[in-house]
């Protein structure tokens, strides 16, 4: 046995959220399961998301970007990855016409994912190939930094994960991809915990906690603002061994309503 730490892969995950009241939500989340042939997480339902591609820190995309966005920034190519995984999975890009200002619209949007959403999902070309031939701007500016997981060093696969949040723009379509997804809803977050309690759902443990803290906003509008104004706190779940069995243990400073989970019962959800 060793206790060399498997490496870590970074990745994305976008949160699309839009007003819509039900009976105990008055925000939407787009969600999608995940194919069951895919290595992780499969048959979960998650936000959009995935690894940041080579062609995503991509030095040239910065010409791409809003000007407010072309200063250093770490996470610059994760905020593009997460952009470039919402158009893959969830057939919505927050991209501006360079000529209007304007994000794109549902009929352009049409002609772009027969264009590249697949060649770009397939790893066939890099997402700086569309924007410097379709002349669009990364509309990195609309994406709040919701949360930062790193995935224990004990598990077998390990993600640097940045989740970020976005008002989804009302004239474009959301579709899963029936790829690595095959199937998507829009759904409120506490619908999602209610349906992961019945096991409609299978919910995996962050996904959970950040519909628990979209949950708590009552307009997609605040939810993005607070994201935008606020730090946010990496969270490096720890493994606790007791007579009682195995807990992982989330620090209290980064709000979420658990700091101490059996295993077991993360594992069952």
């Amino acid at each position: 046995m060793t206790d060399r730490q498997v490496p870590l892969k970074p990745a994305a995950t976008v949160l699309l959220v839009r007003d819509h009241v039900k009976i105990n939500d008055k925000i939407e989340v787009f969600m999608v399961v995940r194919h069951h042939q895919i290595d992780f997480a499969s048959g979960a339902l998650v936000f959009p998301g995935g690894k940041v591609d080579d062609g995503d820190m991509d030095a040239a995309l910065i010409d791409f970007l809003p000007e407010s966005e072309r200063r250093d920034d770490p996470l610059r190519a994760f905020k593009i990855a997460s952009i470039r995984e919402s158009f893959e999975e969830a057939n919505i890009l927050l991209a501006r016409n360079r000529q209007t200002g304007r994000l794109v619209t549902h009929e352009r949007l049409d002609a772009l994912a027969d264009k590249y959403r697949m060649p770009l999902q397939n790893g066939e070309l890099p997402i700086l190939d569309m924007v410097r031939a379709e002349n669009l701007e990364l509309a990195t500016d609309l994406l709040g930094h919701f949360a930062h997981w790193i995935t224990p060093a004990h598990m077998p696969k390990r993600f640097d994960t940045h989740f970020f949040i976005a008002e989804a723009p009302p004239h474009q379509l959301a579709a899963h991809d029936g790829e690595e997804s095959v199937d998507s809803v829009w759904i409120g977050p506490n619908e999602v915990l209610t349906d992961a309690d019945k096991g409609i759902y299978t919910v995996i443990f962050p996904t959970r906690m950040n519909v628990e803290v979209l949950s708590r906003f009552d307009s997609s509008k605040d939810a993005v603002a607070h994201a935008h104004g606020t730090d946010t706190f990496t969270v490096l779940p720890e493994m606790e061994v007791t007579d009682d069995g195995k807990f992982l243990l989330i620090p209290e400073e980064a709000g979420y309503s658990v700091t101490r989970r059996r295993i077991d019962e993360i594992m069952d959800k």
